[in-house]
């Protein structure tokens, strides 16, 4: 990746035709590499709470930890477009209170944008923040941080009703100043008319070919989860491949073929006796 990606590298490519990648992203290792593959966008998004940390759901991730993955992430890929994902509770509260911790995430975090899981009685929210300077990604559709008060994952626009609801909340977020949109879990048809009556970069979860940019969980790709998305299947077996380099080690320390021991004693060291303690040693040493 020659030159560092922005925001206006991917209103660029929204305008041209030319479908950019993007992918959840948690750590500066995996960061480094995926920078290297060309990844242009990475999301450090609030699924760490399950990904990373093994809980139940992604309205577990707190705050001050997604700020230390987010800047992990920027420095292992400094010329990816990194998007923080602002967690639960962390902007509903309070407008100052979500401007500040939206702050935190470009300022403690480097991050170039914050995603936030939104409907059109946000956009008082969006415009404030778009007034102080930061790039607010709206997330709409299917929201996971609604999940205890929808009952569980939903899908998002499968009637008319939806439809022209989501419709309206993606012109009124664009209005209020959002800099993209990211719609997950929609009919492709309704993705299609919000790609067709907005004028900002649109990113598709589960929301078909239409919109300008795609992201899944890269852990979903990798095949390291037990249960992917049907649009995320994997393109990789990292989990069978991780189970053999486990076993590949356990044979090695039990057959003790570690290879040459790569560190010797200093020269002119006097070899040590087996029978010998470190103590006596030490004290044998200091004798002489």
């Amino acid at each position: 990746m020659a030159k560092p990606v922005t925001l206006r590298t991917l209103r660029r490519m929204a305008e041209e035709g030319c479908p950019f990648a993007a992918l959840t992203c948690y750590d500066a290792t995996t960061a480094r590499w995926l920078e290297r593959a060309g990844v242009p966008v990475l999301l450090v998004g609030d699924t760490a709470a399950e990904m990373i940390l093994g809980l139940p759901g992604t309205i577990h991730a707190p705050l001050d930890f997604l700020l230390q993955l987010t800047a992990a992430v920027k420095r292992g890929a400094p010329n990816c477009l990194v998007m923080g994902d602002m967690p639960f509770l962390s902007y509903q509260v309070d407008e100052a209170e979500a401007i500040r911790n939206a702050g935190r995430f470009l300022v403690e975090g480097q991050a170039d944008c914050v995603k936030l899981e939104v409907d059109g009685t946000f956009t008082g929210l969006v415009s404030q923040m778009n007034r102080a300077g930061i790039p607010v990604v709206a997330h709409i559709g299917s929201r996971p941080q609604q999940v205890k008060h929808d009952g569980g994952y939903r899908s998002a626009g499968r009637t008319a009703a939806e439809a022209k609801r989501l419709l309206e909340d993606a012109r009124r977020l664009e209005e209020a100043g959002a800099t993209m949109l990211l719609i997950e879990a929609v009919p492709r048809e309704v993705s299609e008319v919000i790609v067709s009556r907005t004028s900002i970069p649109v990113i598709g979860c589960g929301a078909g070919p239409a919109c300008h940019g795609q992201v899944v969980v890269t852990q979903d790709l990798a095949g390291l989860t037990d249960w992917q998305p049907g649009f995320a299947r994997p393109l990789s077996d990292l989990g069978a491949a991780t189970i053999a380099l486990g076993q590949a080690w356990i044979k090695r320390v039990a057959s003790g073929n570690l290879g040459d021991h790569p560190y010797k004693l200093a020269p002119g060291e006097p070899a040590i006796d087996a029978g010998e303690t470190s103590t006596d040693q030490a004290v044998r040493s200091a004798g002489d």
